[in-house]
């Protein structure tokens, strides 16, 4: 059987938070079978719990930000869940003392250094998996992403920027979803973003946390940062990583073939929304003998 998964134990990270530059402290606790993913402002009396979804989603402006209907919000949630998609994890509690997920270096890598840290514990219960039957597609002006039949998880991203040092490294990739290639290829691909939109937002007192340590920054032709980039397709595989992310919202793992063009988190939302939508289109499926599950997902259970 191909089994959920929670954490061995407890583990506590603190960074600052990417829109209002504040100190934040994240805990990510183990959580029983069918738990689901929970965030948990800690910060508010009492403490306030918030199971993703798709609809929880409210903010995709500058990240993916979940309200409640109270009007709690926690903001930029897609790097995390996209570690915790890339390790397979279906179960935590996810603790913070303020409105934010910390940015820390801008990727998934230190939340995957976080969840190694703390260990991951298989759970005796079946792993959920959303099996796409038939193609689920939305546009958006120029813009597109869709979900095809496939058995396992599989994406297809491109991106268009009309920027000298962008159009110089890969904007397409292809490339079947495992732990492993997460962690290799996808994991350490920092946020972008452009110098004149920092200087607007730090105007109006936002983005304050973003720094050259958090973000690849570009001027009119150049990265400026000193360093450079980690891969020569980050660009693509931040967007990819974001995709990874905004998709786990759903808090089950997809089987199909997503594809994207120009898309963002308002259209991975979207396309998440009619995949809710559209239920005579998928089936919830699991795999009581593991040999029959995606290799992909086999490879999860080994990492």
């Amino acid at each position: 059987m191909v089994k959920q998964r929670t954490l061995k134990t407890s583990v506590s990270t603190i960074g600052v938070g990417l829109h209002r530059g504040e100190k934040v402290k994240l805990t990510m606790r183990p959580a029983p079978a069918n738990t689901g993913i929970v965030f948990r402002r800690v910060d508010l009396s009492p403490a306030v719990d918030m199971p993703i979804s798709p609809e929880a989603v409210t903010d995709t402006q500058m990240c993916t930000c979940m309200t409640n209907a109270d009007g709690v919000a926690i903001s930029t949630v897609e790097h995390l869940m996209s570690a915790l998609a890339g390790l397979g994890i279906d179960n935590v509690i996810v603790e913070l003392d303020a409105n934010e997920v910390p940015i820390v270096d801008g990727s998934a890598s230190p939340f995957i250094m976080l969840i190694e840290e703390a260990g991951i514990e298989e759970l005796n219960a079946a792993k959920k998996f959303i099996r796409i039957d038939q193609p689920i597609r939305v546009e958006v002006g120029d813009k597109w992403a869709e979900v095809l039949p496939h058995n396992g998880f599989k994406l297809d991203f491109a991106v268009e920027f009309p920027h000298p040092a962008i159009a110089a490294t890969r904007q397409h990739v292809e490339m079947d979803f495992s732990s492993q290639t997460f962690i290799n290829e996808v994991s350490r691909a920092r946020t972008f973003g452009f110098m004149k939109d920092f200087e607007y937002l730090r105007a109006n007192n936002l983005a304050l946390g973003a720094n050259f340590d958090n973000a690849v920054v570009l001027d009119e032709f150049q990265v400026l940062n000193a360093n450079g980039l980690r891969y020569d397709d980050e660009f693509v595989m931040h967007k990819i990583l974001d995709a990874i992310g905004d998709l786990y919202m759903a808090g089950l793992p997809i089987l199909g073939h997503f594809r994207s063009f120009k898309t963002g988190h308002a259209v991975n939302n979207i396309l998440l929304r009619e995949i809710m939508q559209q239920k005579d289109k998928w089936t919830l499926v699991d795999f009581p003998e593991a040999t029959s599950a995606p290799l992909e997902f086999l490879q999860a259970s080994t990492v």
